[in-house]
């Protein structure tokens, strides 16, 4: 088995609370109220969240 040494994520916050996660490197999606990770399993050396946001900027 080959150790992974990085997973990226793109992490969304959801509208009712917690997070949608994606990873970009692997076929991993998953639903949480929080980013805690690999509880069960020996971690990865990193893992990268990018955090997606949607923002409504106003114009004057």
């Amino acid at each position: 088995m080959e150790l992974m040494n990085e997973l990226v994520f793109a992490v969304t916050p959801e509208p009712d609370g917690g997070y949608c996660a994606e990873c970009l490197s692997e076929g991993i999606f998953t639903q949480a109220g929080s980013c805690e990770v690999f509880r069960d399993r020996t971690p990865p050396t990193t893992i990268r969240l990018h955090l997606v946001r949607d923002e409504v900027l106003p114009v004057a």
